[in-house]
């Protein structure tokens, strides 16, 4: 079952990918398209401000004699925004999908009386929570031209360091949820878990070190749009992967459940 489990997932997930492939074809790259002219034009400025005049009077006598060497563009733009994010996003939603299947798999039955349907909708919210929501309040998304090269490293590790935090404050919230749930009730065990799991997550954004390198003169409705795309991009994938999966795990499971009565 298992395996019949994680093919539905990884096919969920390659739906969930087309889909969000589409949203951000329309509202993401557009966005990106902006940001690249601005980081043109500003470096474009840069390189005026920095030159001498004797530098600048070099320059314009040498493209007088031959024309500039553009730079090797290693992938063109036009691949960037067409196959290349085509293939990342199914590719990751393949992904996630099947790792979702598995998370079902092994958390089907264990909380609580729930349908097939309804685990994989409360599972899709919690992933979209812990990987998507938690991060992105402290490191959110940027687009091209904000952020400097020499921190990626910096930046990419503090943004997983969020994730395993609210991952495992989501994993322990539950565990005391369930717990508590025989003692005070199944609804006040969500209120003591979900506290639990807010003051985990306050206290790791309070401790966390912040990040703020957008450029001086950056577009702020430019900088907004393109982390609103980013986050409407994972809600489709998280909420196709959880709807999707959910009917197709019903499926499955209420097939076994035939097979085993007439077995």
């Amino acid at each position: 079952m298992v395996r019949t489990l994680l093919i539905r997932g990884m096919l969920a997930g390659v739906l969930a990918g087309l889909l969000a492939f589409g949203f951000a074809k329309i509202f993401g790259e557009p966005q990106v398209d902006h940001a690249i002219a601005f980081e043109a034009l500003l470096d474009q400025a840069h390189s005026h401000k920095d030159a001498s005049p004797t530098d600048a009077s070099k320059t314009a006598m040498g493209n007088m004699s031959m024309p500039a060497a553009a730079e090797p563009e290693l992938v063109s733009r036009q691949t960037q925004a067409g196959l290349g994010l085509f293939t990342g996003v199914v590719v990751y939603g393949a992904a996630f999908g099947g790792l979702f299947a598995l998370v079902f798999a092994f958390a089907y039955g264990r909380i609580g009386s729930l349908s097939p349907r309804a685990t994989a909708a409360l599972l899709a919210g919690a992933a979209f929570l812990a990987l998507v929501i938690v991060p992105e309040l402290k490191y959110p998304a940027n687009p091209p031209a904000v952020g400097n090269p020499d921190t990626i490293g910096e930046r990419t590790g503090l943004f997983l360091v969020m994730i395993i935090i609210s991952i495992a404050a989501m994993v322990i919230a539950a565990s005391i949820g369930r717990r508590a749930a025989a003692s005070i009730g199944g609804w006040n065990a969500c209120f003591v878990g979900g506290a639990f799991f807010i003051v985990v997550i306050a206290i790791a954004q309070i401790l966390l070190p912040a990040v703020n390198e957008v450029p001086d003169g950056f577009p702020a409705v430019l900088l907004w749009r393109f982390r609103i795309a980013s986050l409407g991009i994972e809600a489709i994938l998280w909420t196709t992967i959880g709807l999707v999966f959910g009917i197709l795990a019903e499926k499955a499971l209420t097939r076994e459940r035939w097979s085993s009565a007439y077995a």
